[in-house]
């Protein structure tokens, strides 16, 4: 410390005032030229090897079997919102989704179902369970959306419910004493079903998916695929890919949310695909020994997880399989946050 505070020091004569019984006690401070000139670089700073060599067996792998237990007896929460126009199939699909009964119908066989006259949500939980992992699933249903002959500001109540849910978890969030785990019910994710008209998409459908994209993850599908032919459907796809790009509508998975390559390579494959042309059933039938989820008609049977037949399978594995940690990333990193920003400046501009 003196040697340096010596070397630092400027020599008599050299224009300075400052004499040597004055120098004060402080540490000198380093000028900035020099600091550059001589490359010093602080302990704290100093970069370590990369990729470090171990002498032995550590144990650092072992934290994955832990956040494996901790899950698996935790559970996670999962919440996905089905939106479209009555008869598409909805609840199946969601049925078929999930392989159970989490989603009921709106109407029993036998009687008329009577449309609402404005758009009402329900949400069903369940809690679901698999080789010892436990999934709160909730489905919420929007019956009534697009049924009517006037739809205008349809979009609201659905709106206002996933704003809802972000409010509430905000507020036990800024608590004083918050709750170890927060309930999550914010929505995830936004499955949109666009009926199989072999067009164009319609303004209601464009109008929605560039107001919700911006506040949850949407991802639209083609209901009921089956009654398209594979030319008119890829035709269709290719038209509203066109028109989603044409109105700047960034669906599930965008772009801008990117890691690296790996992750764009696999996301650009998915959205080629994008809408997926999906056919739900919940009804089993015998195919060549057999037994299997479709739809059985006259020329034949559609078989629901045969990639030949329908994009049902890409839908399940981007939902569930591949995407579902990612869904709920998103969800928090960025829909979440910017509602929790906007929120908090609001208050700040009140005060």
């Amino acid at each position: 410390r003196g040697v340096q505070a010596h070397r630092l020091c400027p020599p008599r004569g050299a224009g300075s005032s400052l004499e040597p019984e004055e120098r004060s006690m402080e540490p000198p401070a380093v000028p900035e030229e020099e600091e550059e000139e001589e490359g010093a670089v602080p302990l704290s700073m100093a970069p370590g090897p990369v990729g470090c060599q171990l002498f032995g067996y550590v144990g650092i792998e072992a934290v994955l079997d832990q956040m494996k237990i901790k899950t698996m007896k935790t559970g996670f929460e999962f919440n996905i919102m089905v939106v479209g126009q009555s008869g598409l199939g909805k609840s199946t699909m969601v049925n078929t989704l999930f392989k159970s009964k989490v989603s009921r119908k709106s109407s029993q066989p036998g009687q008329e179902e009577r449309i609402p006259k404005t758009v009402q949500l329900q949400s069903i939980t369940h809690v679901i369970e698999e080789k010892g992992v436990k999934m709160k699933l909730t489905v919420t249903d929007t019956p009534g959306f697009g049924d009517q002959i006037n739809n205008e500001n349809c979009w609201d109540p659905i709106i206002k419910y996933i704003n809802e849910q972000y409010e509430r978890y905000l507020r036990e969030e800024i608590l004083i004493t918050r709750k170890r785990k927060i309930p999550d019910t914010r929505v995830h994710g936004c499955v949109y079903f666009v009926p199989p008209t072999g067009h164009w998409l319609r303004p209601l459908d464009l109008e929605f998916m560039r107001r919700l994209s911006k506040i949850v993850n949407v991802v639209p599908v083609i209901a009921k695929a089956d009654t398209l032919t594979l030319e008119e459907r890829a035709e269709f796809k290719q038209r509203i890919q066109e028109n989603l790009k044409t109105h700047a509508i960034s669906v599930y998975p965008q772009e801008d949310f990117d890691q690296d390559s790996e992750d764009r390579a696999l996301n650009d494959r998915i959205r080629e695909k994008i809408p997926f042309a999906v056919v739900g059933a919940d009804q089993e039938h015998q195919v060549n020994g057999k037994r299997v989820l479709g739809r059985k008609t006259k020329w034949g049977i559609i078989e629901v997880e045969n990639p030949a037949h329908c994009e049902f399978p890409l839908l399940q594995d981007l939902l569930i399989r591949s995407h579902l940690q990612d869904l709920k990333d998103i969800t928090h990193n960025v829909h979440y946050e910017s509602y929790r920003v906007r929120r908090l400046n609001e208050s700040n501009q009140l005060g």
